[in-house]
């Protein structure tokens, strides 16, 4: 039986993501988006190198809050009598 170049890609794929899911324990990566980065890789022949400000956005609860607009005091009302 003859291994197509396909196969050949596909398998040298998966080594290559088990490979670093075995090295890089600790990031918590699954075997699938591995393989689809190297996939992706392969077809268009360039490294993956992602867009700036790109995936998930930062968090809002930095000092960007309500209170920090009014200086972290809320404004009294003055009553005239």
């Amino acid at each position: 039986m003859k291994i197509s170049q396909e196969d050949v890609i596909l398998i040298k794929n998966l080594y290559l993501s088990r490979r670093v899911l075995s090295e890089l324990p600790d990031k918590r990566w699954k075997l699938g988006s591995i393989d689809s980065l190297l996939n992706r890789s392969h077809k268009t022949g360039r490294p993956i190198v992602p867009k700036p400000g790109s995936g998930r956005p930062r968090s809002s609860s930095s000092s960007g809050g309500p209170c920090a607009q009014s200086g972290g005091q809320a404004k009294k009302a003055s009553v005239i009598s």
